[in-house]
């Protein structure tokens, strides 16, 4: 199995058990901005010791000024509290904006990284995995890694911190009243394990519900014109109903657990605070405690489910990130594509002849499914090669492998005697212009979209490229002309039309090696004609691969390569094939025969 296939066996978890490995490398995403992290620790504590300090001069007010009638004592405790409290509202103000620049940094530079290593990645990653769980990577995963590498741990500490001061105060105060307090923990405990972990559970179910929804919905919206076609609509109608009671389901399950959660916890709360309330009122009753010192208690065993609590949702966090890390993790640590990041040894390649050699070539898509057996050949530079046979015969395939989208399992292929598999991407690319048969076209405007095939290209190149692929005219009668905006994936375009346009981007390239995979296959056979005419200009000079079904198209190239079951089984000019009688003589002559 190859490493690009690993994390297909990684189960969509919501969470996964904590892996200290990964808890380190999220925590090295938080290094460049030491600085910030520190000042939101540093903010943080302040609050934190305010908050330990208040329920201490609410007994001083109680004792030494309420109690004792003292007006002085009281009106300076409540001032110092004031101050206190408009100190912990500034702290906080800046804590919270200082852990969302935090958070914001740590995401930005994770899913830039992640974007990035993605780009790098080979074909291969990209053969049997879903777009949509590679966009919930970049999205949702990085999310939940970013959130718990700022303000998850910053919480962490500050609750710990939190917790261990509240039980040291508890315990100086009055160690036998903590003790009491403490007699509800196992029950608590319980209550944030069992059904807290159950209410999780139950609103990761919602979760799964809603993207079976959108999955569904995008899969109907994709296919509407099919479903309406066959009359399919009650069906899918009720497939979706399916989705929809799941959801229904699980919402409702997560709205009982969680309207059980909430009333339990208060419930362990309040069976602490009246243990606490009794005996302390039954303390000073018979004079051995202060009111003052009962109220203080009261507040910091109020203070102390707080961080048990906040433990319970962090700790859920903690290992919802492991779940987010592993997926991204695994992505990370594939080696990306030889040759598509720098890396010693590697050629960059001067500008090409176009001399393509094939030597031994076998590729299989998956191991013990070959698609190429043993293919050689070879292309002098400025020779035009047109690649027919049937669906599936490995035409294509020869194609990715001559653009180095792919590296061959056995054999070499070379240009101008340069083995691509030594050779810097970006440098070779550079020089290859791609016409596939499914056209993207990318939202933005007509001229961006032609500026792909050379960013720096003048006004005039453009004009000049789009009229040697017949689509000046039709561009000139939009609205903004070149500056026409274009929807996502070209969608207000016609199939044609855009196959037009990815044919201008490829001829303001200017490439010396020209790839045209069923470029011609959404164009009707008026404009093939006034696209035939410009390939003529266009194919001079530079070495050219065509794959056409439609045989007229490729009747006048330099070399005719027909390919069967993964190898090259006839080879010639046109004349010559049809004269051989063998292949390519029956499917022109079926094609002759129906036109």
């Amino acid at each position: 199995m190859s490493e690009y296939d690993l994390d297909e066996l990684i189960e969509e978890a919501e969470e996964r058990p904590f892996n200290m490995e990964y808890f380190l490398r999220i925590l090295g995403y938080t290094r460049p901005y030491r600085k910030t992290a520190v000042k939101a620790s540093i903010l943080t504590l302040a609050g934190i010791i305010i908050g330990l300090l208040e329920p201490l001069l609410f007994k001083r007010a109680i004792d030494e000024g309420v109690m004792p009638g003292n007006t002085t004592a009281l009106i300076v405790t409540l001032a110092v509290l004031l101050a206190l409290r408009l100190v912990q509202w500034a702290a906080s103000r800046v804590q919270i904006r200082t852990i969302n620049v935090l958070g914001q940094q740590v995401l930005y530079d994770l899913r830039q990284g992640l974007f990035t290593h993605i780009e790098s990645l080979p074909f291969a990653f990209f053969d049997h995995r879903p777009v949509g769980k590679i966009v919930s990577r970049i999205t949702n995963d990085v999310n939940h890694i970013g959130n718990l590498a700022a303000s998850g741990i910053v919480n962490l500490i500050s609750q710990l911190l939190s917790l261990i001061g509240i039980v040291e105060i508890m315990l100086y105060l009055n160690w036998k009243m903590a003790l009491l307090s403490f007699v509800t923990i196992p029950l608590l405990g319980f209550v944030l394990t069992k059904v807290r972990w159950a209410l999780e559970d139950a609103w990761g179910d919602t979760r799964k519900a809603v993207a079976s929804i959108n999955a569904h919905l995008n899969e109907t919206i994709q296919g509407l014109s099919v479903i309406q076609a066959y009359g399919y609509e009650k069906h899918n109608s009720v497939k979706f109903s399916g989705f929809n009671k799941k959801y229904f389901d699980a919402y409702m399950r997560a709205i009982r657990l969680d309207q059980a959660f909430w009333p339990l916890t208060d419930i362990v709360g309040a069976i602490g605070t009246a243990i606490v309330i009794w005996y302390g009122t039954s303390s000073v009753v018979r004079g051995t405690m202060t009111i003052g010192l009962v109220v203080a208690f009261v507040n910091y065993l109020g203070k102390f489910w707080a961080p048990i609590s906040t433990f319970s949702r962090v700790w859920s966090q903690i290992l919802s990130a492991m779940a987010s890390a592993e997926r991204v993790f695994t992505i990370l640590d594939l080696r990306p594509e030889t040759g598509s990041v720098a890396q010693e040894g590697l050629i960059e390649v001067p500008r090409l002849e176009g001399e393509v050699v094939f030597e031994d070539v076998c590729f299989a898509y998956k191991p013990g499914e070959p698609v190429l057996t043993d293919v050689c050949f070879r292309v002098s530079a400025g020779e035009t090669i047109a690649l027919v046979g049937p669906t599936g015969a490995g035409k294509t395939t020869i194609i990715n492998l001559l653009a180095r989208f792919y590296q061959p399992s056995s054999g070499k292929v070379t240009v101008d005697g340069y083995d691509l598999a030594q050779v810097s991407l970006p440098s070779y690319r550079s020089q290859l212009g791609i016409v596939l048969q499914d056209t993207l076209i990318f939202s933005g405007t007509i001229k961006d979209n032609l500026l792909f095939g050379k960013p720096d290209a003048t006004m005039e190149e453009v004009v000049r490229a789009a009229k040697a692929a017949c689509i000046h005219d039709f561009i000139e009668s939009m609205p903004k002309g070149y500056d026409s905006e274009v929807t996502e994936r070209g969608t207000n375009l016609s199939a044609g039309q855009r196959q037009l346009l990815a044919f201008a981007r490829a001829i303001l390239a200017d490439p010396r090696i020209l790839i045209l995979d069923e470029a011609t296959s959404s164009v009707d056979p008026e404009t093939e004609q006034l696209i035939q005419q410009a390939l003529k200009t266009l194919l001079r000079g530079r070495t050219s691969f065509i794959i056409a079904h439609r045989l007229s198209t490729v009747r006048s190239a330099d070399r005719i390569m027909v390919i069967e079951g993964g190898q090259i089984t006839e080879s010639g000019t046109h004349d010559e094939l049809v004269a051989l009688g063998g292949r390519y003589a029956n499917l022109y002559q079926a094609q002759f025969r129906r036109a």
